[in-house]
């Protein structure tokens, strides 16, 4: 009787013993990829493990199995891609499944170039939505948290930081006028910026080149940046210039970080006008100047040679004083048009940035989005075209539609050449930003054009830029991609294949990866983006969305949900 029972014990624990062996060990595993873990080194052909929104393996063979398996042979399995310069704040409202970024394999959209969704004033907040252009939503939030909070609730498959805007804290306290502040004035913008790091700000970004940003001066950047910084951000910029004045704006933005002691980053680094392209090997040895001196200073780009942007890129700043209403009130003054169409036909101005002379006038000018209905048709031209039908000069033109359209208008630039983009894909201090929002070739996208940044950006690094032309190769491709900037935000549990990560995950074909974008038909998909993970929940399989919104608020450390409490709990300084 005892051996039977023994025998029975025995049967029982070797029945549960199997049982436990085959109980799923993790959610999901992808097996047999080429695993681009985001160090820049060789890849390794094994399998990745998530359970929960965690990476729970990397290796050879994951042990166990998940409750569903991904079969990733002959496909290469990264981190996911960070976009470090997104203007996703409306259109992800409009459609949360950001579907431009999300074939590409972005995971993270970082916004805040100089404006940022909060904080807002009650006046900011009308403005915000009389401006709006094609995708309408109200604006109940007033801190930059509580917009970040709207955004994701809205359900969004993608992650979503944000820079607090050093224009937007200027026009709390200063409005859109030509002004300084005063003592008390920049203390009080000061503690806004502090209020923003504890919603979660990554930093501060300015946009110097636009009015009212054009107005800050050097000292009180440095006074904003300095906060961000002993809250554990970083300044991130498009600077003063990008062309006749690069130096000088590079050596502000280097003089600000060394000042502040915070890390400095250049939003879409060029040389920006052909009498400024060779400038770009002494611009880079500014900042390998800089980086030499322990000072760290890092870029992003995006991988074309043409920029987007207004109509107020082609105008001096003191007529925008005031805002887009005032502006738009000075160009129906016959005296001021015609003092600021002598001013937008000098070559080289010396207070401001002339885009639309820097990409060869007219002709390299390209006439993308538009807010009235009835200039809609003109989307696609190019200013050139328009004045001849319009039999107008081209400064006039520019007027008449920044008057006729009630917004600055958005166009593309061709100003910059295909060799210094290639010079700049090679720095392993670059990572990359879109400049561009998340969208889709559907419904309101498609009331306006954009520019081909937008569906390309991100794997054409991978496809044209390493596999086809070997300017870096595929790991350092990913590094670049995805550990680089999340090293540069102080991410430190996304950007890399490591166990205990938060699970962004892509899964692509780098032998068929291709953007597919043009500026002629800019609203075309990239290829050979298959899967994507974001948090641990699929947003994309087999190249189509799967409408999860698997998307958070991705928060700077001085957040003030972190354990050690945020800026004024954690003033200290930062291991970078």
């Amino acid at each position: 009787m005892k051996s039977y029972v023994a025998a029975s014990l025995a049967v029982l624990a070797a029945t549960a013993c199997l049982g436990a062996a085959k109980a799923p060990g993790y959610d999901i595993v992808i097996r047999g990829g080429e695993i681009l873990d985001g160090s820049g080194g060789a890849p390794i052909h094994g399998d990745l493990a998530i359970k929960g929104d965690r990476i729970a393996y990397v290796g050879p063979h994951a042990p166990g199995h998940g409750r569903r398996e991904v079969d990733a042979h002959g496909k290469a399995v990264a981190p996911g891609f960070i976009n470090m310069l997104s203007h996703s704040e409306d259109s992800l409202i409009a459609d949360g499944r950001g579907m431009s970024e999300l074939r590409q394999g972005v995971t993270l959209e970082v916004m805040g170039e100089g404006s940022s969704i909060g904080p807002l004033t009650p006046k900011m907040a009308k403005l915000t939505e009389q401006r709006e252009h094609d995708v309408k939503y109200p604006v109940t939030w007033t801190t930059l948290d509580g917009g970040l909070q709207a955004l994701a609730q809205h359900g969004i498959a993608l992650n979503v930081a944000s820079f607090v805007g050093a224009g937007t804290i200027r026009v709390n306290v200063l409005g859109e006028d030509d002004a300084q502040p005063t003592p008390a004035q920049l203390d009080q913008m000061r503690k806004l910026v502090d209020q923003a790091m504890e919603d979660g700000a990554m930093g501060v970004g300015s946009a110097l080149i636009y009015a009212p940003s054009t107005f800050a001066k050097t000292p009180e950047l440095t006074a904003l940046v300095t906060e961000a910084g002993r809250c554990g951000g970083i300044y991130i910029s498009h600077m003063r210039s990008e062309g006749d004045h690069l130096f000088e704006a590079t050596d502000e933005l280097i003089d600000i970080s060394r000042q502040s002691g915070t890390p400095a980053e250049i939003f879409h680094m060029k040389t920006a006008g052909k009498g400024n392209w060779g400038k770009e090997d002494a611009f880079i040895g500014r900042i390998e100047a800089a980086r030499a001196r322990g000072q760290r200073v890092t870029a992003d780009m995006y991988t074309y040679a043409a920029s987007s942007t207004g109509f107020d890129a082609a105008m001096p700043t003191w007529v925008q004083a005031g805002g887009l209403e005032a502006w738009i009130a000075r160009l129906k003054d016959p005296a001021t048009r015609a003092k600021v169409i002598a001013e937008m036909r000098e070559e080289h101005p010396k207070d401001w940035e002339n885009a639309f002379r820097q990409a060869g006038g007219a002709e390299g000018t390209l006439l993308v989005g538009f807010k009235n209905p009835k200039l809609k048709p003109l989307t696609g031209k190019t200013l050139a075209e328009v004045a001849k039908e319009r039999g107008t000069s081209p400064e006039d033109t520019i007027i008449d539609l920044i008057i006729e359209d009630g917004t600055r208008v958005q166009v593309v630039y061709s100003s910059m050449n295909e060799a210094n983009v290639a010079r700049q894909m090679a720095l392993p201090w670059v990572s990359f930003g879109s400049d561009a929002s998340a969208q889709a070739p559907e419904g309101v996208f498609l009331l306006s054009s954009t520019h081909p940044r937008a569906y390309g950006n991100f794997v054409r690094v991978l496809g044209k830029y390493a596999r086809d032309e070997k300017l870096l190769t595929l790991p350092e491709a990913v590094r670049r991609l995805a550990a680089l900037p999340a090293h540069n935000l102080g991410l430190h549990n996304r950007g890399m294949l490591k166990v205990g990560y938060l699970a962004d995950v892509v899964v692509f074909d780098p032998a068929t990866v291709a953007d597919h974008a043009t500026f002629v038909k800019p609203q075309q998909y990239a290829t050979g983006v298959t899967d994507v993970w974001v948090n641990g929940i699929q947003v994309l399989k087999d190249s189509e969305a799967t409408g999860a919104p698997a998307g958070r608020v991705v928060r700077g450390r001085g957040w003030k949900g972190w354990k050690d409490g945020g800026c004024r709990a954690s003033a200290r300084a930062w291991t970078w």
